[in-house]
C-alpha cells in the first residue's frame, strides 16, 4: 500500500500536528472542501490546536461533486499539506484540524442532514462561491433556480446548501435543540446578511413559523477573508511531493504566507478562540469587507482581465509591468479608497502591501482563474464604487477600463483571435451578445442592458455609458497593454511599493 502523509516518515522540516487529534470533536461543519478553506479557516483551527488544548474539530462536507476528493482525504486520515510560499522563504505544514468528512453520494443525504442536525454542532460554515447562495440580483432567494425549485418540492432530499441548512435547522427546532451559527466565508459583501436573507426566504416558502424561529435564534455573522490561494497545477503537486520527500498529497494546497480573517463576534452556540491565532473579532465586519473587496479584489479583477488580454499568464507577471502596477494602485487609492468607511487602517500602506503580495513570483496565480465568474463579482468589486463617483461628479478612468476589459474578455476571443475559455454562470448569454455585435463599441450598451449585472440607473446614466464606451474603444484601438500604458501616463499616483 502506497504511503500517505498519515503513514510516511516525512522530512524533518515538515511541521506536523503535535496535538492529540483523537480529542477533536466535529463541532464545526464546513460545506465546500475547496482550496481556499484548506488554506484559511481549517488552518486557523489547526494552528489554534497546536497552541492550546481544544476539542474543536471540523467535519468537511462536499454537497455536489468532489466525491473523490473526500475519499482521498479519508485515505490520508483527514490530514493534508499546506505550503506557504513567500518571495524568499517556504514553510511546509500538515494540518490536522479535520476529524470527519461526509458526502451525500458516498454516505447518503440522511447522514449529512443528521450531522448538521446533531446538537453538538455549533457552527456550519461555507465556502461555496457566490453561485452557491442561489440569490438573485437583489440578494433575495432565486425561486427559479433549478436547485431551489427541486429543494422546495422535495425539502427532505435537498441538493443546495441553502436547502440542507434549512432542513437541518428545522430538525433542530423540532427536537428543541439549540441552533447553530451559519458562517459564510465567501467573498461576498455582507456575506452573513446575504445567507441570512436566502435562508429566511427559503424557510418562509416552507413554514412561516420555522422562518420566525430562525430569525429569532440563528446568528449569521459577516466575515472578511483574505489569502491568495492559486489553483493547483501538476507542477505545484510535484513541488508538494518534493517537500514531502516523495510522498504525494492530492489534497494539498500552495498559498502565500499572508492571511487575514475578520469575523463578527456573534455566535449563538460558542466558537473556537480564533483570535489567539490572528483572527480579528469585531462588531461590524462590513467596512473591512468593503476595503478588501474593492481594493484587493477590485484590483485583482482589473489585473486579471487586462493582464490576460495583454498576454500575461499570472498576476505576478502582470504587475511586474510598471504601467499595470501604476494603474492598479491608482484604482485602489484614487477610486476605491474614497468610497470606504473603514477606520483605523493605513489604506496607503494596505495598497502597497497588496502590490507587494501580487509581485510574489512563487505564487502562480493565473489571470484566467481570477477572471472567473465576473458577472457575479463586478457589482460588489466595482459598480458600487462607480455609483459613488457618479453621485459626486468624479472621474473613474481605472474602473471604466477594468469594466471595459471585462466586456472585451467575455467576447471569448483574445487579441490574437484565439478562443478564451470564459468560466461564468452567464458565459453563454454574454458571448451571444458579443457575437451579435462583434468587436464593436456597440456591444457596450447591449452588455449594460443585462440587468442581472448592471442596475438600470447605471445603464441609463450617459456619463457612465460614455466612460465605458471610450475605454472599450481604447482597448480595440490600442490593445490592453496599450490602453493601460496610455492610462498610466495620465495618472499622478506614484507606484511606490512598500513605501
Amino acid at each position: 500500500m502506497q504511503a500517505t502523509i498519515a503513514t510516511a516518515n516525512l522530512p524533518e522540516q515538515v511541521k506536523r500536528p503535535s496535538y492529540d487529534r483523537h480529542q477533536l470533536k466535529p463541532k464545526w461543519v464546513h460545506l465546500g472542501f475547496g482550496a481556499f478553506h484548506r488554506a484559511h479557516q481549517a488552518l486557523f483551527m489547526n494552528d489554534l490546536a497546536q497552541d492550546e488544548a481544544t476539542d474543536w474539530g471540523i467535519c468537511e462536507i462536499n454537497l455536489m461533486g468532489g466525491e473523490t476528493q473526500i475519499e482521498m482525504l479519508r485515505q490520508q486520515e483527514h490530514l493534508y499539506t499546506v505550503i506557504e510560499k513567500g518571495a524568499t522563504q517556504t514553510a511546509v505544514k500538515v494540518s490536522g484540524s479535520i476529524c470527519q468528512s461526509l458526502h451525500p453520494q458516498l454516505d447518503g443525504i440522511d447522514a449529512v442532514l443528521d450531522k448538521l442536525a446533531d446538537p453538538e454542532v455549533a457552527i456550519v460554515s461555507m465556502t461555496i462561491t457566490e453561485k452557491g447562495y442561489c440569490a438573485d440580483a437583489l440578494g433575495r432567494l432565486d425561486l427559479t433556480h433549478p436547485l431551489i425549485v427541486h429543494d422546495l418540492s422535495t425539502p427532505d432530499e435537498p441538493q443546495s446548501a441553502i436547502g440542507y441548512i434549512v432542513k437541518a435547522l428545522a430538525m433542530r427546532c423540532q427536537m428543541k435543540a439549540k441552533p447553530f451559527t451559519v458562517l459564510s466565508c465567501d467573498n461576498i459583501q455582507g456575506n452573513g446578511d446575504v445567507v441570512r436573507q436566502v435562508v429566511l426566504d427559503y424557510a418562509q416558502q416552507l413554514d412561516a413559523e420555522l422562518a420566525q424561529w430562525i430569525d429569532a435564534h440563528v446568528t449569521f455573522p459577516c466575515t472578511m477573508v483574505d489569502r491568495i490561494v492559486p489553483a493547483m497545477t501538476s507542477e505545484s503537486y510535484q513541488q508538494v511531493s518534493q517537500q514531502l520527500g516523495g510522498v504525494s498529497d492530492p489534497c494539498s494546497i500552495v498559498c502565500e504566507p499572508f492571511r487575514q480573517w475578520v469575523v463578527e463576534d456573534h455566535f449563538v452556540a460558542g466558537r473556537p478562540a480564533w483570535e489567539k491565532v490572528g483572527a480579528q473579532l469585531v462588531d461590524d465586519v462590513v467596512p473591512f469587507e468593503e476595503m478588501k473587496l474593492r481594493m484587493l479584489n477590485g484590483s485583482h479583477s482589473l489585473l486579471a482581465y487586462l493582464g490576460y488580454l495583454g498576454g500575461y499568464e499570472t498576476i505576478a507577471q502582470t504587475v511586474a509591468n510598471d504601467d499595470y502596477c501604476r494603474v492598479a494602485r491608482a484604482l485602489m487609492m484614487d477610486e476605491q479608497v474614497p468610497t470606504l468607511r473603514v477606520q483605523g487602517v493605513n489604506l496607503s500602506g494596505y495598497a502597497d502591501s497588496l502590490l507587494e503580495r501580487f509581485t510574489n513570483p512563487n505564487l502562480q496565480h493565473r489571470t484566467w482563474q481570477i477572471a472567473m465568474d465576473g458577472s457575479k463579482k463586478l457589482p460588489q468589486r466595482m459598480l458600487t464604487s462607480v455609483q459613488f463617483h457618479l453621485a459626486k461628479g468624479n472621474d473613474f478612468p481605472c474602473l471604466a477600463l477594468a469594466i471595459a476589459g471585462w466586456m472585451r474578455y467575455v467576447a471569448a476571443v483574445d487579441e490574437d483571435n484565439r478562443p478564451i475559455e470564459v468560466v461564468d454562470p452567464m458565459a453563454s448569454e454574454l458571448k451571444a451578445i458579443c457575437d451579435g455585435q462583434g468587436l464593436n463599441v456597440s456591444v457596450v450598451a447591449k452588455l449594460l442592458a443585462v440587468d442581472a449585472i448592471f442596475p438600470a440607473e447605471l445603464a441609463a446614466n450617459q456619463t457612465f455609458v460614455s466612460a465605458i464606451e471610450c475605454a472599450y474603444q481604447q482597448l480595440l484601438k490600442l490593445g490592453a497593454k496599450g490602453a493601460v500604458t496610455q492610462l498610466a501616463a495620465l495618472l499622478t499616483s506614484p507606484t511606490q511599493i512598500g513605501k
